[in-house]
Protein backbone atom coordinates (compact mmCIF):
# COMPACT_ATOMS: atom_id res chain seq x y z
CA UNK A 1 0.00 0.00 0.00
CA UNK A 2 1.59 3.55 -0.93
CA UNK A 3 2.73 5.57 2.08
CA UNK A 4 0.28 8.71 2.47
CA UNK A 5 2.22 12.07 1.34
CA UNK A 6 2.76 14.35 4.52
CA UNK A 7 0.73 17.59 3.85
CA UNK A 8 2.88 20.21 3.46
CA UNK A 9 3.75 22.19 5.79
CA UNK A 10 3.51 25.86 4.13
CA UNK A 11 -0.33 25.06 3.44
CA UNK A 12 -1.28 23.16 6.63
CA UNK A 13 -0.04 26.07 8.87
CA UNK A 14 -0.40 29.90 8.26
CA UNK A 15 3.14 30.65 8.51
CA UNK A 16 2.17 34.63 7.96
CA UNK A 17 -0.01 34.40 10.96
CA UNK A 18 3.20 32.64 13.05
CA UNK A 19 5.52 35.36 12.35
CA UNK A 20 2.94 38.19 13.12
CA UNK A 21 2.71 36.46 16.81
CA UNK A 22 6.36 36.69 16.76
CA UNK A 23 6.90 39.98 16.00
CA UNK A 24 3.71 41.04 18.43
CA UNK A 25 5.17 39.07 21.19
CA UNK A 26 8.91 40.43 21.03
CA UNK A 27 8.15 43.44 19.95
CA UNK A 28 5.46 44.38 23.34
CA UNK A 29 7.79 42.19 25.18
CA UNK A 30 8.10 44.88 28.34
CA UNK A 31 4.56 45.10 28.28
CA UNK A 32 3.80 41.26 29.10
CA UNK A 33 6.60 41.77 31.52
CA UNK A 34 4.56 44.80 33.42
CA UNK A 35 1.64 42.94 33.66
CA UNK A 36 2.14 40.07 35.83
CA UNK A 37 4.46 42.23 37.86
CA UNK A 38 1.08 44.97 38.10
CA UNK A 39 -1.09 42.21 39.18
CA UNK A 40 1.67 41.07 41.62
CA UNK A 41 1.74 44.38 43.25
CA UNK A 42 -1.88 44.75 43.32
CA UNK A 43 -2.64 41.72 45.29
CA UNK A 44 -0.04 42.34 47.36
CA UNK A 45 -1.65 45.34 48.40
CA UNK A 46 -4.83 43.93 48.72
CA UNK A 47 -3.57 41.42 50.87
CA UNK A 48 -1.64 43.40 53.60
CA UNK A 49 -5.32 45.58 53.55
CA UNK A 50 -5.84 49.33 54.38
CA UNK A 51 -4.99 49.96 57.94
CA UNK A 52 -1.13 48.22 57.66
CA UNK A 53 -0.69 50.43 54.31
CA UNK A 54 -1.81 53.77 56.27
CA UNK A 55 0.65 52.76 58.96
CA UNK A 56 3.37 52.37 56.51
CA UNK A 57 2.52 55.79 55.13
CA UNK A 58 2.28 57.19 58.45
CA UNK A 59 5.96 56.02 59.20
CA UNK A 60 7.42 58.52 56.27
CA UNK A 61 6.74 61.32 58.23
CA UNK A 62 9.24 60.16 60.61
CA UNK A 63 12.10 60.90 57.48
CA UNK A 64 14.43 63.32 58.41
CA UNK A 65 13.78 66.91 56.70
CA UNK A 66 17.89 67.15 54.87
CA UNK A 67 16.87 63.70 53.57
CA UNK A 68 13.69 64.34 52.16
CA UNK A 69 15.59 67.86 50.49
CA UNK A 70 18.11 66.88 49.61
CA UNK A 71 16.35 63.70 47.62
CA UNK A 72 14.16 66.60 45.95
CA UNK A 73 16.50 68.12 44.76
CA UNK A 74 18.58 65.58 43.17
CA UNK A 75 15.53 64.64 41.32
CA UNK A 76 15.15 68.06 40.81
CA UNK A 77 18.66 68.58 38.97
CA UNK A 78 18.28 65.11 37.50
CA UNK A 79 15.27 66.31 35.67
CA UNK A 80 16.87 69.70 34.41
CA UNK A 81 19.78 68.18 33.36
CA UNK A 82 17.78 65.84 31.18
CA UNK A 83 15.83 68.03 29.28
CA UNK A 84 18.43 70.59 28.89
CA UNK A 85 20.88 67.90 27.11
CA UNK A 86 17.68 66.76 25.25
CA UNK A 87 18.38 67.71 21.66
CA UNK A 88 16.14 70.17 20.06
CA UNK A 89 13.59 68.55 17.64
CA UNK A 90 14.10 69.70 13.93
CA UNK A 91 10.14 69.71 12.06
CA UNK A 92 9.71 70.70 8.33
CA UNK A 93 7.52 73.26 7.60
CA UNK A 94 6.78 72.62 4.26
CA UNK A 95 8.88 72.29 1.17
CA UNK A 96 8.18 73.25 -2.59
CA UNK A 97 9.98 72.06 -6.02
CA UNK A 98 10.51 73.95 -9.35
CA UNK A 99 7.87 72.53 -12.07
CA UNK A 100 9.42 72.75 -15.55
CA UNK A 101 7.57 74.67 -18.09
CA UNK A 102 5.97 72.41 -21.42
CA UNK A 103 8.22 74.42 -23.47
CA UNK A 104 11.49 72.56 -21.62
CA UNK A 105 9.74 68.94 -22.56
CA UNK A 106 12.26 67.05 -24.76
CA UNK A 107 10.79 63.63 -26.10
CA UNK A 108 13.05 60.50 -27.42
CA UNK A 109 12.04 61.70 -30.71
CA UNK A 110 13.42 65.59 -30.05
CA UNK A 111 17.21 64.10 -28.30
CA UNK A 112 18.02 62.12 -30.53
CA UNK A 113 17.31 64.34 -33.71
CA UNK A 114 18.99 66.85 -31.92
CA UNK A 115 21.92 64.37 -31.21
CA UNK A 116 22.34 63.21 -34.98
CA UNK A 117 22.54 67.16 -35.75
CA UNK A 118 24.98 67.62 -33.31
CA UNK A 119 28.30 67.30 -35.32
CA UNK A 120 30.58 66.42 -31.73
CA UNK A 121 28.25 62.81 -32.55
CA UNK A 122 29.27 59.83 -34.46
CA UNK A 123 26.71 57.37 -35.55
CA UNK A 124 27.39 54.85 -32.59
CA UNK A 125 26.95 57.42 -29.74
CA UNK A 126 23.96 58.32 -31.11
CA UNK A 127 22.85 54.39 -31.23
CA UNK A 128 24.25 54.09 -27.56
CA UNK A 129 22.08 56.81 -25.94
CA UNK A 130 19.32 55.30 -27.90
CA UNK A 131 19.50 52.21 -26.28
CA UNK A 132 20.19 53.66 -22.91
CA UNK A 133 16.66 56.02 -23.10
CA UNK A 134 15.03 52.62 -24.72
CA UNK A 135 15.79 51.11 -20.90
CA UNK A 136 15.85 54.34 -18.82
CA UNK A 137 12.95 54.16 -17.75
CA UNK A 138 12.13 58.14 -18.21
CA UNK A 139 9.05 58.84 -19.92
CA UNK A 140 8.42 61.58 -23.01
CA UNK A 141 8.01 64.59 -20.49
CA UNK A 142 11.32 65.07 -18.75
CA UNK A 143 12.72 68.85 -19.43
CA UNK A 144 15.90 70.32 -20.61
CA UNK A 145 16.87 73.27 -19.46
CA UNK A 146 16.34 76.43 -22.88
CA UNK A 147 20.12 76.17 -23.33
CA UNK A 148 20.68 72.52 -24.46
CA UNK A 149 17.43 72.98 -26.83
CA UNK A 150 20.32 74.70 -29.24
CA UNK A 151 21.98 72.79 -31.72
CA UNK A 152 24.40 72.94 -30.78
CA UNK A 153 24.00 73.20 -26.72
CA UNK A 154 25.13 76.74 -25.65
CA UNK A 155 26.29 75.79 -22.30
CA UNK A 156 27.57 79.68 -21.24
CA UNK A 157 28.15 80.91 -17.63
CA UNK A 158 24.97 83.13 -18.45
CA UNK A 159 23.33 80.48 -19.50
CA UNK A 160 23.45 78.59 -16.56
CA UNK A 161 22.65 81.44 -14.10
CA UNK A 162 19.65 82.13 -15.95
CA UNK A 163 18.78 78.15 -15.37
CA UNK A 164 19.78 78.28 -11.57
CA UNK A 165 17.62 81.55 -10.87
CA UNK A 166 14.60 79.74 -12.67
CA UNK A 167 15.35 76.68 -10.75
CA UNK A 168 15.80 78.32 -7.59
CA UNK A 169 13.92 81.26 -7.21
CA UNK A 170 10.74 79.19 -8.51
CA UNK A 171 10.84 76.87 -5.63
CA UNK A 172 11.80 79.28 -2.92
CA UNK A 173 8.92 81.76 -3.40
CA UNK A 174 6.64 79.20 -3.53
CA UNK A 175 8.28 78.07 0.16
CA UNK A 176 7.47 81.12 1.41
CA UNK A 177 4.36 81.67 0.28
CA UNK A 178 3.13 78.45 1.44
CA UNK A 179 4.52 78.64 5.38
CA UNK A 180 4.39 82.66 5.53
CA UNK A 181 8.24 83.33 6.04
CA UNK A 182 9.47 86.45 5.02
CA UNK A 183 12.97 86.20 3.73
CA UNK A 184 14.38 88.06 6.28
CA UNK A 185 13.30 85.79 9.27
CA UNK A 186 15.39 83.23 7.09
CA UNK A 187 18.24 82.37 10.03
CA UNK A 188 20.33 79.96 8.24
CA UNK A 189 20.72 79.64 4.46
CA UNK A 190 22.10 75.97 2.63
CA UNK A 191 22.16 75.94 -1.21
CA UNK A 192 23.76 72.27 -2.55
CA UNK A 193 24.48 71.92 -6.35
CA UNK A 194 27.22 69.52 -7.09
CA UNK A 195 28.44 70.62 -10.72
CA UNK A 196 27.51 74.24 -11.22
CA UNK A 197 29.68 76.23 -8.73
CA UNK A 198 29.85 80.31 -9.75
CA UNK A 199 31.27 83.20 -7.81
CA UNK A 200 29.80 84.78 -6.00
CA UNK A 201 28.12 81.39 -4.63
CA UNK A 202 24.54 79.96 -5.62
CA UNK A 203 23.57 81.02 -1.85
CA UNK A 204 24.72 84.60 -2.29
CA UNK A 205 22.40 84.91 -5.21
CA UNK A 206 20.02 83.80 -2.81
CA UNK A 207 20.79 86.49 -0.48
CA UNK A 208 20.89 89.07 -3.11
CA UNK A 209 17.99 87.94 -4.55
CA UNK A 210 15.71 88.30 -1.61
CA UNK A 211 17.52 91.19 0.48
CA UNK A 212 18.19 88.77 3.59
CA UNK A 213 19.96 89.78 6.70
CA UNK A 214 23.63 90.41 6.45
CA UNK A 215 23.95 87.89 9.23
CA UNK A 216 22.84 84.89 8.10
CA UNK A 217 24.14 81.90 8.26
CA UNK A 218 24.76 80.96 4.50
CA UNK A 219 26.53 77.75 3.48
CA UNK A 220 27.28 76.62 -0.47
CA UNK A 221 27.90 72.74 -1.03
CA UNK A 222 29.04 71.58 -4.21
CA UNK A 223 30.55 68.57 -5.50
CA UNK A 224 29.04 65.96 -3.36
CA UNK A 225 26.12 64.27 -6.04
CA UNK A 226 23.15 63.33 -6.11
CA UNK A 227 23.14 62.33 -2.08
CA UNK A 228 24.01 66.44 -1.06
CA UNK A 229 20.53 66.92 -0.20
CA UNK A 230 20.56 64.58 2.37
CA UNK A 231 23.98 66.15 3.24
CA UNK A 232 21.85 69.63 3.45
CA UNK A 233 19.32 68.41 5.66
CA UNK A 234 22.05 67.16 8.23
CA UNK A 235 24.16 70.06 8.07
CA UNK A 236 21.15 71.92 8.67
CA UNK A 237 20.33 69.59 11.67
CA UNK A 238 23.30 70.15 13.30
CA UNK A 239 22.85 73.88 13.34
CA UNK A 240 19.34 74.00 14.34
CA UNK A 241 21.07 72.05 17.55
CA UNK A 242 23.27 75.33 18.35
CA UNK A 243 21.00 78.31 17.52
CA UNK A 244 17.69 78.52 19.70
CA UNK A 245 15.05 79.25 17.87
CA UNK A 246 15.67 79.36 14.41
CA UNK A 247 14.91 78.03 10.90
CA UNK A 248 16.59 76.98 8.18
CA UNK A 249 15.93 77.84 4.13
CA UNK A 250 17.62 74.29 2.62
CA UNK A 251 17.87 74.83 -1.15
CA UNK A 252 18.85 70.91 -3.68
CA UNK A 253 18.90 71.72 -7.23
CA UNK A 254 21.62 70.77 -10.36
CA UNK A 255 22.08 72.85 -12.65
CA UNK A 256 21.99 71.19 -16.23
CA UNK A 257 23.36 73.74 -18.66
CA UNK A 258 27.00 73.43 -18.37
CA UNK A 259 26.97 70.03 -17.71
CA UNK A 260 26.66 69.06 -21.23
CA UNK A 261 29.11 66.43 -22.73
CA UNK A 262 29.28 66.56 -26.35
CA UNK A 263 32.09 63.67 -26.78
CA UNK A 264 31.85 60.07 -27.57
CA UNK A 265 33.51 58.13 -24.95
CA UNK A 266 30.80 56.05 -23.82
CA UNK A 267 30.97 56.39 -19.86
CA UNK A 268 30.37 59.98 -19.89
CA UNK A 269 27.24 59.53 -22.01
CA UNK A 270 24.87 58.38 -19.50
CA UNK A 271 24.48 61.81 -17.57
CA UNK A 272 23.15 62.98 -20.65
CA UNK A 273 20.54 60.61 -21.32
CA UNK A 274 19.18 60.46 -17.58
CA UNK A 275 19.62 63.99 -15.69
CA UNK A 276 17.33 66.97 -16.02
CA UNK A 277 15.93 69.81 -14.80
CA UNK A 278 14.71 70.07 -10.87
CA UNK A 279 15.09 72.06 -7.88
CA UNK A 280 13.48 71.95 -4.35
CA UNK A 281 13.28 74.17 -1.49
CA UNK A 282 12.60 72.86 2.44
CA UNK A 283 12.08 74.76 5.10
CA UNK A 284 12.87 73.44 8.67
CA UNK A 285 12.51 74.70 11.94
CA UNK A 286 13.55 74.18 15.39
CA UNK A 287 10.86 75.78 17.57
CA UNK A 288 8.50 73.51 19.47
CA UNK A 289 5.52 75.58 18.68
CA UNK A 290 5.82 74.92 15.16
CA UNK A 291 5.18 71.08 15.43
CA UNK A 292 1.43 72.68 15.52
CA UNK A 293 1.81 72.99 11.69
CA UNK A 294 4.98 71.41 10.70
CA UNK A 295 4.26 68.02 8.44
CA UNK A 296 6.87 66.10 9.45
CA UNK A 297 10.12 65.26 12.40
CA UNK A 298 13.17 64.41 11.54
CA UNK A 299 14.12 61.05 13.09
CA UNK A 300 17.31 60.14 11.69
CA UNK A 301 20.06 61.25 9.58
CA UNK A 302 22.54 58.22 8.56
CA UNK A 303 25.31 58.69 6.51
CA UNK A 304 28.09 56.22 4.77
CA UNK A 305 31.15 57.51 2.77
CA UNK A 306 33.39 55.20 1.31
CA UNK A 307 35.76 57.17 -0.18
CA UNK A 308 38.98 56.13 1.40
CA UNK A 309 38.76 53.11 -1.43
CA UNK A 310 40.24 53.79 -4.90
CA UNK A 311 37.16 52.03 -6.59
CA UNK A 312 34.77 53.79 -4.82
CA UNK A 313 35.78 57.50 -5.20
CA UNK A 314 36.57 57.09 -8.67
CA UNK A 315 33.23 55.28 -9.93
CA UNK A 316 31.56 58.77 -10.43
CA UNK A 317 34.25 61.04 -11.60
CA UNK A 318 34.23 64.40 -13.31
CA UNK A 319 37.16 64.41 -16.13
CA UNK A 320 38.40 65.22 -19.64
CA UNK A 321 38.15 62.35 -22.66
CA UNK A 322 40.87 62.00 -24.86
CA UNK A 323 39.58 65.37 -26.83
CA UNK A 324 39.76 67.59 -23.87
CA UNK A 325 36.18 67.56 -23.72
CA UNK A 326 34.85 67.38 -19.89
CA UNK A 327 32.12 64.57 -18.66
CA UNK A 328 30.96 62.65 -15.80
CA UNK A 329 32.36 59.07 -16.10
CA UNK A 330 30.49 56.66 -14.91
CA UNK A 331 32.42 53.33 -13.96
CA UNK A 332 31.24 49.98 -14.63
CA UNK A 333 31.34 48.68 -10.96
CA UNK A 334 29.37 51.46 -9.88
CA UNK A 335 26.44 49.01 -8.64
CA UNK A 336 28.54 47.17 -7.26
CA UNK A 337 29.95 49.85 -5.15
CA UNK A 338 26.45 51.35 -4.31
CA UNK A 339 25.59 48.04 -2.78
CA UNK A 340 28.55 48.31 -0.39
CA UNK A 341 27.86 51.29 0.59
CA UNK A 342 24.01 50.31 1.19
CA UNK A 343 24.83 47.14 3.11
CA UNK A 344 27.15 49.46 5.36
CA UNK A 345 24.31 52.70 5.93
CA UNK A 346 21.43 50.00 6.65
CA UNK A 347 23.73 48.45 9.13
CA UNK A 348 24.58 51.47 11.10
CA UNK A 349 20.71 52.61 10.53
CA UNK A 350 18.91 49.25 11.35
CA UNK A 351 19.73 49.42 14.90
CA UNK A 352 17.79 52.72 15.47
CA UNK A 353 14.49 52.03 13.33
CA UNK A 354 14.37 48.04 12.98
CA UNK A 355 11.76 46.21 15.92
CA UNK A 356 13.63 44.14 18.41
CA UNK A 357 11.64 41.25 16.44
CA UNK A 358 13.72 41.95 13.46
CA UNK A 359 16.56 42.71 15.27
CA UNK A 360 16.73 39.41 17.18
CA UNK A 361 16.41 37.32 13.99
CA UNK A 362 19.23 39.48 11.97
CA UNK A 363 21.33 38.31 15.28
CA UNK A 364 20.25 34.42 15.73
CA UNK A 365 21.28 34.22 11.89
CA UNK A 366 24.66 35.67 12.81
CA UNK A 367 25.27 33.61 15.53
CA UNK A 368 24.50 30.66 13.72
CA UNK A 369 26.36 30.99 11.01
CA UNK A 370 29.19 31.32 13.05
CA UNK A 371 28.97 28.71 14.91
CA UNK A 372 27.13 26.13 12.83
CA UNK A 373 27.10 26.54 9.24
CA UNK A 374 28.69 29.27 7.49
CA UNK A 375 26.52 28.47 4.36
CA UNK A 376 23.13 29.62 5.87
CA UNK A 377 21.62 32.45 3.87
CA UNK A 378 21.82 35.68 5.64
CA UNK A 379 19.09 37.20 7.06
CA UNK A 380 17.89 40.54 5.24
CA UNK A 381 15.97 42.44 8.12
CA UNK A 382 12.10 43.58 6.89
CA UNK A 383 12.45 47.12 6.64
CA UNK A 384 8.91 46.74 5.62
CA UNK A 385 8.25 46.76 9.94
CA UNK A 386 10.20 49.59 10.25
CA UNK A 387 8.43 52.20 7.66
CA UNK A 388 5.36 53.24 5.34
CA UNK A 389 7.18 54.77 2.64
CA UNK A 390 10.63 54.79 1.02
CA UNK A 391 12.04 57.08 -1.02
CA UNK A 392 14.86 55.72 -3.28
CA UNK A 393 16.60 58.46 -5.16
CA UNK A 394 15.57 58.08 -8.70
CA UNK A 395 19.34 57.96 -10.34
CA UNK A 396 17.80 55.31 -12.91
CA UNK A 397 16.19 52.11 -13.50
CA UNK A 398 19.41 49.95 -11.99
CA UNK A 399 19.49 51.52 -8.89
CA UNK A 400 15.79 51.38 -8.11
CA UNK A 401 15.99 47.38 -9.06
CA UNK A 402 18.62 47.13 -7.46
CA UNK A 403 17.06 48.39 -3.69
CA UNK A 404 13.77 47.28 -4.63
CA UNK A 405 15.49 43.65 -4.81
CA UNK A 406 17.96 44.27 -1.79
CA UNK A 407 15.91 44.81 0.59
CA UNK A 408 12.88 42.85 -0.39
CA UNK A 409 10.13 45.46 -1.31
CA UNK A 410 7.08 45.37 -3.30
CA UNK A 411 6.26 47.13 -6.26
CA UNK A 412 3.66 49.75 -4.34
CA UNK A 413 6.88 50.19 -1.84
CA UNK A 414 8.74 51.62 -5.02
CA UNK A 415 6.01 53.36 -7.30
CA UNK A 416 7.11 57.00 -5.94
CA UNK A 417 10.80 56.17 -7.48
CA UNK A 418 9.75 54.56 -10.75
CA UNK A 419 7.51 57.27 -11.54
CA UNK A 420 9.72 60.08 -10.31
CA UNK A 421 11.86 58.88 -12.39
CA UNK A 422 9.42 58.59 -15.33
CA UNK A 423 8.00 62.15 -15.06
CA UNK A 424 10.99 63.91 -14.30
CA UNK A 425 13.96 62.13 -14.68
CA UNK A 426 17.07 62.31 -12.75
CA UNK A 427 16.73 65.67 -11.13
CA UNK A 428 19.80 64.37 -8.79
CA UNK A 429 19.90 65.53 -5.30
CA UNK A 430 15.97 67.42 -5.69
CA UNK A 431 14.63 63.43 -6.41
CA UNK A 432 13.85 62.60 -3.05
CA UNK A 433 11.43 65.56 -2.80
CA UNK A 434 9.58 64.49 -5.96
CA UNK A 435 9.04 61.15 -4.52
CA UNK A 436 7.68 62.35 -0.88
CA UNK A 437 5.48 64.97 -3.09
CA UNK A 438 4.23 62.07 -5.39
CA UNK A 439 3.32 59.98 -1.95
CA UNK A 440 1.31 63.28 -0.99
CA UNK A 441 -0.47 63.42 -4.02
CA UNK A 442 -1.40 59.76 -4.08
CA UNK A 443 -3.10 60.80 -0.71
CA UNK A 444 -1.14 58.16 1.32
CA UNK A 445 0.79 60.10 4.09
CA UNK A 446 -0.86 59.60 7.40
CA UNK A 447 0.02 60.58 10.70
CA UNK A 448 2.44 58.68 12.21
CA UNK A 449 3.79 56.98 9.23
CA UNK A 450 7.19 57.12 8.83
CA UNK A 451 9.53 58.00 5.70
CA UNK A 452 12.91 56.58 4.54
CA UNK A 453 14.87 58.22 2.04
CA UNK A 454 17.88 56.97 0.46
CA UNK A 455 20.51 58.49 -1.78
CA UNK A 456 23.73 57.94 -3.08
CA UNK A 457 26.42 60.40 -4.69
CA UNK A 458 30.21 60.14 -5.93
CA UNK A 459 33.05 59.87 -3.60
CA UNK A 460 31.01 57.58 -3.43
CA UNK A 461 28.15 57.96 -0.62
CA UNK A 462 24.96 56.46 0.93
CA UNK A 463 22.83 58.86 3.16
CA UNK A 464 19.17 58.13 4.66
CA UNK A 465 16.83 59.88 6.57
CA UNK A 466 14.04 59.21 8.67
CA UNK A 467 11.39 61.30 8.60
CA UNK A 468 8.01 60.34 10.89
CA UNK A 469 4.43 62.41 9.56
CA UNK A 470 3.28 64.59 12.59
CA UNK A 471 -0.43 64.76 11.18
CA UNK A 472 -2.63 63.31 7.57
CA UNK A 473 -1.40 65.17 4.57
CA UNK A 474 -3.90 66.55 2.50
CA UNK A 475 -3.19 66.26 -1.29
CA UNK A 476 -1.25 69.13 -2.63
CA UNK A 477 -2.37 71.46 -4.49
CA UNK A 478 0.06 73.48 -7.64
CA UNK A 479 2.35 71.19 -6.98
CA UNK A 480 4.45 69.56 -9.90
CA UNK A 481 2.21 66.83 -9.88
CA UNK A 482 -0.67 68.24 -9.83
CA UNK A 483 -1.97 68.35 -13.37
CA UNK A 484 -0.95 64.59 -14.23
CA UNK A 485 -1.09 62.81 -10.42
CA UNK A 486 -4.60 61.00 -11.70
CA UNK A 487 -2.06 59.13 -15.35
CA UNK A 488 -0.04 57.69 -12.21
CA UNK A 489 1.38 55.12 -11.45
CA UNK A 490 1.97 53.98 -15.50
CA UNK A 491 3.37 50.76 -17.00
CA UNK A 492 6.78 51.04 -17.74
CA UNK A 493 7.84 48.24 -20.04
CA UNK A 494 11.66 47.44 -19.94
CA UNK A 495 12.56 48.35 -23.43
CA UNK A 496 10.73 50.76 -25.67
CA UNK A 497 11.96 50.81 -28.88
CA UNK A 498 12.50 53.52 -30.62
Amino acid sequence: MPSRPLPEFSSSVKLKYVKLGYQYLVNHILTFLLIPIMASVSLELIRIGPDELLSHLRSLRHLDTVHVLCSSFLIVFVLTLYFTSRPRPVYLLDYALFKPPFTCRVPFSTFLEHSRLISNFNQKSVDFQMRILERSGLGEETCLPPANHYIPPNPTMDASRAEAQHVIFSAVDDVLKRTGIKPKDVDILIVNCSLFSPTPSLSAMVINKYKMRSNIRSFNLSGMGCSAGLISIDLARDLLQVHPNSNALVVSTEIITPNWYAGNQRSMLLPNCLFRMGGAAVLLSNRRRDARRAKYKLVHVVRTHKGADDKAYRCVYQEEDQDGLTGISLSKDLMTIAGDALKANITTIGPLVLPASEQLLFLFTLIGRKVFNPKWKPYIPDFKQAFEHFCIHAGGRAVIDELQKNLELSAEHVEASRMTLHRFGNTSSSSLWYELNYIESKGRMKKGDRVWQIAFGSGFKCNSAVWKCIRTIKTPVGGPWDDCINRYPVDIPEVVKL
